[in-house]
């Protein structure tokens, strides 16, 4: 299945993070949170390029899985 057609789960961190309410913040508080989450996004992208790597050296071989 790929992983586009898989659903999503519910109650992820990303998702909760989009519903929460950011007017108590403070300005260096969103600063904060700005750098952690910019931190977060390129762990997630590293991951996501090893796994598409792994993936790639697989199906180079044992031929692309249809």
């Amino acid at each position: 299945m790929d992983d586009e057609a898989r659903p999503r789960p519910r109650g992820d961190a990303a998702s909760l993070l989009a519903t929460e309410d950011l007017g108590p913040y403070s300005q260096d508080e969103l600063e904060v949170r700005i750098a952690l989450l910019e931190t977060e996004i390129a762990r997630v992208e590293k991951h996501r390029l090893m796994a598409a790597a792994q993936r790639d050296a697989a199906e180079a071989l044992f031929g692309r899985k249809e």
